[in-house]
C-alpha cells in the first residue's frame, strides 16, 4: 500500500512546528550521528542511559527510543526502567534490535524488552526482524544477510504477537501492523555504507510517532522521508562521508515540493 504524500507533508511540518523531545537509549557509536539527524528535521534530542535518571528523563519527553547496539547489563536495567516509565506515562516506545541473533544476549534482550515494555515499534534491518521471528537464525554482526521483501512475512507474524508496528529497512522498507502494510521505495545504495543511519530510521519513526496518533502512518512518514533525504544527499555526495554530511542537510531543509516529487511507495 502506499501513504498519502500530502500526510507524509503534513507529519513532516508538525514534527518542526511541534519539536518533540525524544528520548534516546542509543549506542556509542551513533550517539552525535542521531542526536543531529534529529535536530535538523526539526525535533529535539537526549540522549540518557543511567538508570538513576530514566524515571524523570521518560517523565518530560514524548517519547522513548530504545537501541541495544553497545550493550551491557547495566544499560539493560536502564533500558528495562525507562520502558516501564514510558508505559505508565502511555508515550510510543521504540525498539531497535541492533545485531539481534548475532549473540544469545542480543536476543535475550530484546525479548526481555519486548516482554517487559511492550514497544509501539520494532524497527530493524530484515535479519535482525527475522533473528526474532526465529531465534535460530544467526545474523552477520549489525548488517542484514537478506533482502527487506524476505522478511515481510516474518514481520507480520512478529506485528501480530508483539501488537507493534515493525519495519524493516532495506532496498524497500516495509511497515506492517500485521494486516496493513506499506512500501517505500525511496533511498539509495549508498546508505547503507554509512554507520548509523538504521538508528537513525528509528530515533525518526520516535519523533513522528509522537505527533501522528496513527503510528503505522507516522513510521511509514519517517521512513519516507529518511529515504528522501538520502537521495537528496546521494545526488551531491562523492562517499560514505560526504552522503552523512549532506544528508543532514537535506534534512534539515528538506521542501514539501520535494516530498511530492521524489516520493516512491
Amino acid at each position: 500500500m502506499k501513504l498519502n504524500k500530502e500526510n507524509i507533508i503534513k507529519n513532516l511540518q508538525l514534527v518542526q512546528e511541534q519539536s518533540p523531545l525524544v528520548h534516546n537509549i542509543t549506542n556509542y557509536v551513533v550517539m552525535n550521528n542521531t542526536a543531529n539527524a534529529l535536530l535538523a528535521v526539526g525535533a529535539s534530542p537526549v540522549m540518557a542511559h543511567a538508570i538513576e535518571e530514566m524515571e524523570a528523563m521518560v517523565a518530560i519527553a514524548g517519547t522513548l527510543v530504545i537501541n541495544i547496539g553497545t550493550l551491557d547489563a547495566q544499560w539493560v536495567e536502564g533500558m528495562l526502567a525507562a520502558g516501564k516509565a514510558a508505559n505508565k506515562k502511555g508515550i510510543p516506545i521504540i525498539l531497535d534490535p541492533v545485531g539481534a541473533g548475532a549473540t544469545p544476549f542480543r536476543t535475550k534482550t530484546c525479548w526481555e524488552i519486548i516482554e517487559t515494555c511492550n514497544p509501539t515499534i520494532i524497527r530493524g534491518n530484515s535479519s535482525e526482524i527475522m533473528a526474532l521471528v526465529n531465534e535460530g537464525i544467526q545474523t552477520k554482526g549489525v548488517d542484514s544477510t537478506m533482502a527487506s521483501d524476505d522478511a515481510v512475512t516474518g514481520a507480520k507474524e512478529l506485528a501480530k504477537k508483539t501488537n507493534s508496528i515493525v519495519v524493516i529497512s532495506g532496498a524497500t522498507d516495509y511497515i506492517t501492523d500485521g494486516t496493513t502494510t506499506y512500501t517505500i521505495e525511496n533511498g539509495h545504495p549508498l546508505m547503507p555504507k554509512v554507520t548509523g543511519l538504521g538508528c537513525t530510521a528509528s530515533a525518526l519513526c520516535g519523533a513522528f510517532s509522537v505527533i501522528e496518533n496513527n503510528t503505522l502512518e507516522a513510521c511509514t512518514s519517517a521512513m519516507a522521508i529518511m529515504g528522501i533525504a538520502g537521495e537528496l544527499a546521494a545526488e551531491k555526495a562523492t562517499g560514505p562521508g560526504t552522503l552523512q554530511l549532506h544528508f543532514l542537510d537535506a534534512l534539515y531543509s528538506i521542501t514539501a515540493k520535494e516530498v511530492s516529487d521524489l516520493y516512491k511507495a
